[in-house]
Order: C-alpha cells, then structure tokens, then sequence
C-alpha cells in the first residue's frame, strides 16, 4: 500500500477519535503532546546525539508567559490565548537561543549535566516569583463554554500542532539542517575540521525544539487549568523524563520513532493508572526495563531488524538513517566545503592553478 493511504487512514483516525472515544477526549489530547515531546526531544538527543534534561524548560516558560499575557492583556479568551501561545514560543524560542550558546560548548555528560538544573532552577525561580503566583501558581482565565467544548478544541489545537511538527521536522532532516545535525552526532570533531559551524547548528536545533514546546506549553496551560511551578510547568520529574523515554522506547535519531514511543508509552500509561492504581509506577519502571532489555534499539529499531525487506531504503530520508550511514563527508559533499576552511582564496587558486 502506497504510504499515501497510510497517511489519509492516519488522519482519518485522528479525526474521528474524539467523536468516537468521547468519554477520553482530554487523555486523546495528551497524546498529541506526548507527541510533540518525544519529538522535540529526539532533534537533540537522537538526530545530534546531545541528551539533553533542560527541554522541560522551553515547556514551563511558554506556559507562564501565555498565562501571564491571558491575565494582563485586557483580551477575550481566544484573541489572548492566541497571542499568549505566540507569545510563549517566541519567549521560549529566543531563551534557547541566550542559553544555548553557552551550554551547547560542553559536550558528552558534561551537557546532560548542566542541562538537568535547568528545570529545577526555573523550579524554585518560579516558585518564589509573586507576580506569576509564587508557589501558589497560577489559574489560567476559564474556557467560555462547556468542558466538552474545551477538550475538543484542544484536541484538535495539539493535533493541528504535532502535524506541523512532525512535518517541520521531516522537513529539516531532508536537507543540509539534518545532515548536518548526524555528522556532529557521528563525530562532531571531524564536522568542525571540515568547516561546520557546530556550535551555530547545535543552538538552532535546540531553538526548533524551544519553539515547538513553548507553544505546547501556552496551551496546555489551559487544558489543565492550573499552573504548579514544580508539578506542572517545570515537571521534571515526570514530564521531562517522559519524553526522553518515549524518544528511546520508539527508537531515537528516526522521525516515527518517537511518534510510536509516545502512543505506546501514553496509552500503557494510562492503562497502568486505571487497572494498577497505586503500583502504576512500578509496572512502568518494568516495562521500561522490559524495553531497554528486548528492543535497544527501540521497537522502530527491531521492526527494521526483522523485516529489513519492507523497508524501501530509497524512500529513507535523513531522520531515518543510522549513525553509520551518514557522516561528515556527506556534508562536505553536498555543501563542497573545502579541505581546509582556513585556506585564502590566493592559496586554492594557487592550488588549482598547480594541482601537483
């Protein structure tokens, strides 16, 4: 079946869900956010190979700030949230790129380090910051009509925005963005000799992540109904592991990979929360370890392993190949980056004009 069908039966599906499954309509729209978590995640941690604790960050921030502008603007309700879910994408966006320049020098663990302080910082900033409500938090102004109302639009809001997700970002590993990202995961050194920026391409993926989680964050704000520094906005505890869990248990550095993480882990989730109350935890912690052990790679990792024939490798773009099929030398191939950045211009053509 051409991947065309596959798509229409998708949006098919997505569509009608919330008309089909009524009664679930607010845990249908947490899936499209789990979604958008895993990801945003996977740009840093599976296309490039930089784990990153901090993503949690750009969430809270563009939560706040759609908040703060629902509540100072003098707007109606969807005029402001529109502008606050702008505005926390904006704000989010420009945060990574203040802090990316800085953290994105260190590399390794030394990065997964400092990024973990980010959310408790901003934890414990907001927290005891009276003009957002301290720890008190706060409570974004009320949908204008029924529940139902709500949960179907922001249904419909978050599936709206992980398609434009997933599609920016197929878009972008298509080209030089995402060749780009799998050369620094590959061996950044090598990237650096051959003349790419890295430091310029590390800061503006994490500012691609920033922007689409600080949107997120503005709506689901709303879709809550209340803003906890700790618990909500800056949830670190659950909401930034998560996304790193759903990324992997799919099978990072693909674009599918984390879409499938997120649907598994959502859905098992709640499953859990319903049949095991009280040991959901635990029967979560196993079935991480359950794939950690059986599908290293992911399960987009282990469907490929066992049916490598149905995978057309001419259709496999960028997101979808593994370390070991790109390199920095297909950078330099499709950008005809010199040997050497720091050659003048005299000097190569002194060198064509002598090629011995």
């Amino acid at each position: 079946m051409n991947n065309r069908y596959y798509y229409l039966l998708l949006l098919f599906v997505s569509l009608a869900a919330p008309f089909v499954l009524p009664d679930y309509r607010t845990q249908l729209a947490l899936l499209w956010v789990m979604v958008i978590f895993a990801l945003t995640w996977d740009v840093m941690g599976g296309q490039m190979g930089y784990n990153s604790f901090g993503n949690i960050l750009f969430f809270g921030v563009g939560m706040y700030a759609c908040a703060v502008i629902q509540r100072d603007s003098g707007l109606s309700y969807f005029p402001a949230l529109l502008l606050g879910i702008a505005a926390g994408g904006v704000i989010a966006l420009l945060l990574a790129l203040l802090i990316g320049n800085g953290l994105l020098g260190l590399r390794g663990h030394y990065f997964a380090i400092g990024t973990l302080g980010l959310g408790v910082a901003a934890g414990e900033i907001a927290g005891g910051w009276d003009y957002i409500g301290a720890g008190s938090g706060m409570t974004p102004p009320l949908f204008p009509t029924e529940l139902t109302v709500r949960d179907t639009f922001f249904y419909y809001l978050f599936f709206i925005w992980a398609l434009l997700t997933f599609f920016s970002l197929h878009w972008l590993y298509q080209g030089r963005f995402g060749l780009a990202l799998n050369a620094i995961r590959d061996n950044e050194d090598k990237a650096e000799a051959m003349g790419l920026h890295t430091t310029r391409y590390k800061v503006a993926a994490w500012s691609v992540a920033a922007l689409f989680l600080g949107v997120t964050g503005g709506a689901m704000g709303n879709l809550i109904g209340f803003i906890d520094p700790k618990e909500v906005a800056f949830a670190g505890s659950t909401y930034g592991v998560w996304m790193i869990l759903m990324a992997i248990a799919g099978g990072k550095g693909t674009l599918w990979g984390p879409v499938i993480g997120a649907v598994v882990f959502h859905i098992t989730q709640e499953i859990f929360w319903t049949l095991l109350l009280g040991w959901q935890r635990v029967a979560l912690g196993a079935l991480i370890i359950v794939i950690v052990l059986f599908f290293p790679q992911g399960i987009m990792g282990w469907v490929r392993q066992q049916f490598p024939r149905r995978i057309d490798s001419d259709q496999l773009t960028s997101d979808q190949l593994t370390s070991d099929q790109i390199t920095s030398e297909q950078i330099a191939s499709k950008q005809r980056i010199p040997d050497n950045p720091r050659q003048t211009h005299h000097q190569r053509k002194n060198k064509q004009s002598h090629p011995l």
